[in-house]
């Protein structure tokens, strides 16, 4: 199998950082594999510890006139007294930390082989994920005889199956055990011959320790020529060629009753009643249809790397600068099937801090396994659409429509206000109260900014039936909330959020002593505009070209468009750089991880080299002063922003350094990337899966560009708009762009060779490249095939 679809090592995986991911968008596990032992990290989507609790409850003190203190917080902002607007937030609009909860590891199921002989004699050890096929195994010759596992894990069935084969006479031997992460889990060996476990999401960190999701697994075997024995709640088996294992696992969130366990029963059932290989092509057939809708190569020379392994290519990787253009296509196509594998139309929830897996120490500390809505949830999403996944993104639908309906609460309770609104993070029960502490938890536009995927959904469908529907029952909703929650200043007539934090940064006043005082609430942080601009926008949009019919059309357009006329404008500070906030404060932390202000140019068409290139400017000001920093918290989402917005502004070699520099230097062995000791509160490297995701967009940034600058308008599409160098030839197939098209395309000696479009709507559309440009309006169906300088051909 090509390099560019292979994670593939030669030593073994005792930890997880060198482990391998597998998943069917609900169950998952992590595969740890040496001669003696294969063990699974087992996990579940909707394992969560704590409790559902009404919005609003948590807060500090609630107001009683909640828009009548929201206003004199806000006052208090308006006249430039940031210790009195504190104060008031502090009171009204802090929440305290109950059962939150977050999602935790379900146990570890641990095969260990007996009999084998001396494992210091195993030879030619190797272990791989073949990305194409969702499959792990691990080979090894132990005593001139070949052992091989394989694993996977079945969205069909449910089940996660594990084969082991061998061709020593002497047969196989394995025991099987499970062990839970805390005293709530037992197991044991049930009547029918299985082991049955039972498990409970309970902790103290993020809750009292006695609430939580309960699970129910079973474990099962299946032996050609065998038996199946009991020892020690273990399940013992012998067999002369091979031992299959499966494994299923529910939990009961959001159900009552027990059709839960019955569901871990019958999925078990079935399973057992199929052989390994119709389990494993249900597999194949269900996911590679997916895996194949996209391509990328990168021109690499991939039999000169197929035989070596992934961490070592990865070292290699660094220490060459990123000369392996290989490493940057498996990189990308890694986050498609870590996608794949983390979440699918059916799934309970979305992707959460760490995907669908758990390293077990986001956990233990404050931050909390949950979805974390300052930047970590949005960026897992950040790749699925060009990836051609859009079905995959229901889950999030489904969420945000959860949030919508809690926010609802939290709106009228915080603020006094109507339509809904969520805050810096949320649980599997739809938490949208604010945060613990105003320095992070006043992100108050993290469900709207959550909820902008809608939005971008529509731009790449150019669906009506999605912007009518789904988009507009949940953006609305926050429409409103912003309308109702915006002051206007009266000095300048603008439209102002807040008090609102710029995720998590915070800047000095001058307090009356003529001291400098941190603050990090303020009002209209420059983040807040970009994603309340783009919202009315929307539904100025939807309300005037699609005639929403309950929508009052010809007043709701008006008071978009006088909403939209009264935004604050982008502001340049003497530095030169994009501000951060509405004035031009000193950054507190000019050091920070989070980049918000530039989701203006890296993922919103608000600013954009070819139309706006001062403001452009201005955030190459802003990338490089951060950048300049020594103390640079460096961790893996912020190295994924800057390579966005380089690849935004044509910049090729430091998109494509920074892109390598995640690879290279904030990812595990396993590609997995991570957030550094050091930084909010890390003692040590900690799984974190955004920066996967982000390193795919912004791969799929540096080849083809796609923006919308006004809703109705035509789609802009720049041809390998930040090519580097070292990825001098390549192609790509199947990438998806918005204006509900498909690109294929081609390049050579750094030239454009061609480019196929494919649509799936009509719209119109200029794409450019270099020097050249092309212009027309398509319908659904049409397919446009470009040559090199973009004339039409055929």
């Amino acid at each position: 199998m090509s390099s560019e679809h292979r994670l593939f090592y030669t030593t073994p995986s005792t930890s997880f950082p060198t482990s391998l991911p597998l998943g069917n968008g609900r169950f998952a596990a992590s595969v740890l594999s040496s001669p003696s032992k294969e063990v699974f990290i087992l996990n579940e989507v909707s394992f969560w510890s704590g409790k559902e609790e009404p919005a609003g409850e948590g807060l500090s003190e609630k107001p009683q006139q909640a828009k009548d203190e929201l206003r004199e917080t806000q006052e208090c902002y308006l006249n430039g007294d940031y210790a009195q607007g504190k104060k008031r937030a502090e009171r009204f609009l802090e929440s305290r930390k109950t059962n939150f909860g977050t999602n935790l590891g379900v146990g570890r199921l641990e095969i260990a082989v007996t009999g084998q002989g001396n494992v210091e004699n195993v030879r030619a050890f190797e272990r791989e994920l073949r990305l194409d096929e969702a499959v792990a195994e691990t080979r090894y010759t132990l005593n001139g005889r070949q052992f091989k596992r394989r694993c996977f894990l079945s969205h069909p069935h449910q089940v996660l199956v594990v084969q082991f084969e061998g061709d020593d006479p002497d047969g196989l031997e394995v025991e099987v055990g499970a062990q839970g992460e805390n005293e709530a889990f037992t197991s044991k060996v049930n009547e029918d011959g299985k082991l049955e476990f039972n498990a409970q999401a309970l902790e103290t960190v993020h809750s009292d320790g006695t609430c939580g999701v309960k699970g129910y697994g079973l474990i099962a075997a299946a032996v050609d020529e065998g038996k199946v024995e009991h020892r020690d709640r273990k399940l013992v088996i012998s067999a002369k060629k091979s031992v299959t294992i499966l494994v299923t696992f529910n939990t009961d969130y959001a159900e009552s009753g027990d059709e839960w366990k019955r569901r871990t029963v019958a999925h078990m059932d079935v399973a057992l009643k199929l052989s390994v290989s119709e389990l494993f092509q249900a597999h194949l057939e269900d996911f590679q249809p997916l895996y194949r809708r996209v391509s990328i190569s990168l021109g690499s020379k991939s039999g000169s790397t197929a035989n070596t392994p992934t961490g070592q290519r990865r070292q290699s990787f660094e220490s060459s600068r990123y000369a392996d253009a290989g490493m940057f296509a498996l990189y990308f196509h890694y986050a498609r099937y870590l996608t794949i594998a983390g979440t699918r139309h059916d799934s309970p929830l979305p992707l959460h801090l760490q995907g669908l897996w758990n390293d077990g120490e986001a956990c233990k500390m404050g931050w909390s396994c949950d979805y974390h809505l300052d930047i970590n949830t949005q960026m897992n999403y950040f790749a699925i659409m060009n990836s051609g996944l859009s079905d995959l993104m229901q889950p999030l639908i489904n969420y945000l429509k959860r949030l919508a309906a809690s926010g609802q609460r939290t709106a009228r309770v915080c603020y006094g206000c109507r339509g809904w609104v969520a805050h810096v993070f949320s649980n599997v029960w739809g938490f949208t109260d604010p945060g613990w502490e105003i320095s992070y938890g006043l992100n108050v536009t993290g469900g709207l900014w959550l909820a902008s995927h809608l939005v971008e959904m529509y731009e790449y469908s150019l669906d009506d039936a999605l912007a009518r529907n789904e988009a507009w029952s949940v953006l609305s909703g926050a429409a409103k909330f912003f309308l109702d929650y915006m002051v206007e200043d009266p000095e300048t007539g603008w439209l102002l959020t807040g008090p609102s934090v710029s995720p998590e940064n915070s800047f000095f006043v001058i307090d009356e002593n003529g001291e400098k005082e941190e603050h990090y609430a303020a009002l209209a942080p420059t983040l807040d505009v970009v994603l309340v601009r783009d919202l009315f926008a929307f539904c100025e949009y939807v309300s005037t070209k699609l005639g929403h019919e309950e929508s009052n059309r010809k007043e709701d357009v008006r008071i978009y468009q006088e909403a939209l006329a009264k935004l604050p404008p982008f502001q340049i500070g003497k530095n030169g750089q994009l501000q951060e906030w509405l004035h031009d404060l000193e950054e507190a932390q000019p050091y920070h991880r989070h980049l918000s202000h530039t989701m203006a140019l890296c993922r919103s068409a608000q600013i954009s080299a070819r139309h706006q290139p001062g403001l452009a400017e201005a955030v190459r000001v802003t990338l490089e002063r951060r950048q300049g920093r020594d103390d640079l918290e460096d961790i893996e989402f912020t190295a994924a922003l800057f390579a966005q917005n380089y690849a935004r502004l044509g910049d090729a070699e430091k998109a494509v350094a920074q892109v390598g520099h995640l690879v290279g230097e904030l990812s595990f062995d396993n590609l997995l990337s991570y957030s550094k000791p050091g930084v909010a509160g890390a003692e040590k490297n900690i799984f974190v899966i955004d920066g996967n995701f982000g390193g795919a967009a912004a791969i799929a940034e540096m080849l083809v560009r796609s923006v919308i600058p006004r809703l109705g308008g035509p789609v802009e599409v720049d041809m390998l708009p930040a090519l580097p160098a070292a990825w001098a030839e390549g192609t790509v197939k199947g990438m998806r762009i918005r204006g509900g098209l498909e690109a294929d395309f081609a390049w050579r000696e750094g030239k454009l060779e061609g480019v196929t479009l494919r649509a799936s709507a009509a719209s119109s559309l200029v794409v450019f490249y270099g020097e050249h440009r092309f212009e027309t309006r398509y319908q659904a169906g049409d397919v446009l095939k470009l040559g090199p300088t973009l004339e039409l051909e055929g």
